[in-house]
């Protein structure tokens, strides 16, 4: 096995033009699996833990700033993070043991695209926009907007992702809640997990609303159509059995060894519907 070890971003972007099949290493809490299990057998391995400055995270004038090194025990802890981004830190916690959180890196989870991510419902509700970097390049896309699909992701040859970018909401929720739904209480993989804000207007008519789920497509999902169906009306026990009805729209949940289609379904009806009804 070959590791190369960049001293900068300079020297990581052209280490890693001149090696284009080269295994990123952030945290290596999912490429140690692989390396235990002899598949990256001559292969090339490309350490990152030499950017000291993509481990930063700073508050910006908009929010804040989480350099793709920065873990998620750093940033469960960081002040700003947790007076802002409360939904972000709730998911950090839920991520495998306190090892896993203080190993594991924001980056390398989005660059490892599991679609059972606790993170990213979270990110999706608070509109994460991603910063990569090329040799030639750098560009910032949403963060539903990334994944290509399973363990898939839309960067290019040659581009890593250097940051997060959270913007603070203009106005603070009414309420907000993160939820994980997995066979154990921790250390599990999520069947379904939820990330949601609202704002209540006069009336309790819905100003706004942001709704995301993981672990019930290919990738994280944002509730387009309920969000769309919530807005301006009152919310009452009818308008929110009209917006579930329309989940199975935005969301596309299958069979597999750890749930069912119509558990996962279920469960993220009765997840929703415990938010919006304040429970």
């Amino acid at each position: 096995m070959k590791v190369l070890t960049p001293r900068d971003e300079r020297d990581a972007l052209r280490l890693y033009r001149r090696n284009p099949d080269a295994f990123p290493l952030a945290g290596g809490t999912d490429l140690m699996v692989l390396w235990n299990a002899g598949l990256l057998n001559k292969k090339t391995i490309l350490d990152l833990s030499g950017l000291r400055d993509w481990s930063r995270i700073r508050e910006t004038p908009k929010g804040v700033w989480i350099g793709a090194l920065a873990t998620h025990a750093e940033i469960r802890t960081h002040p700003a993070i947790r007076e802002r981004f409360p939904l972000l830190v709730d998911s950090c916690r839920t991520v495998g043991g306190r090892q896993i959180q203080n190993r594991g890196t924001l980056g390398g989870n989005i660059a490892n695209a599991s679609p059972a991510g606790d993170t990213f419902p979270a990110l999706a509700v608070y509109a994460a926009l991603v910063h990569t970097v090329s040799d030639n390049d750098r560009r910032v896309m949403p963060i539903d907007e990334i994944f290509a699909g399973v363990k898939k992701t839309h960067l290019k040859a040659g581009e890593l992702i250097e940051g997060v970018e959270l913007q603070t909401p203009p106005n603070p929720p009414s309420r907000w809640r993160f939820r994980k739904v997995g066979t154990r209480a921790a250390q599990a993989i999520s069947k379904t997990v939820f990330a949601g804000q609202l704002w209540l207007g006069k009336d309790k008519v819905v100003d706004d609303v942001k709704l995301a789920l993981g672990s019930v497509a290919p990738t994280v999902k944002r509730l387009r159509h309920v969000e769309t169906h919530l807005t301006g009306r009152a919310l009452d026990g009818k308008t929110i059995e009209s917006a579930l009805r329309l989940l199975p729209g935005d969301i596309h949940p299958i069979d597999d060894i750890r749930s069912t289609r119509e558990y996962r379904l279920q469960v993220s009806r009765n997840l929703i519907r415990s938010f919006l009804m304040g429970r």
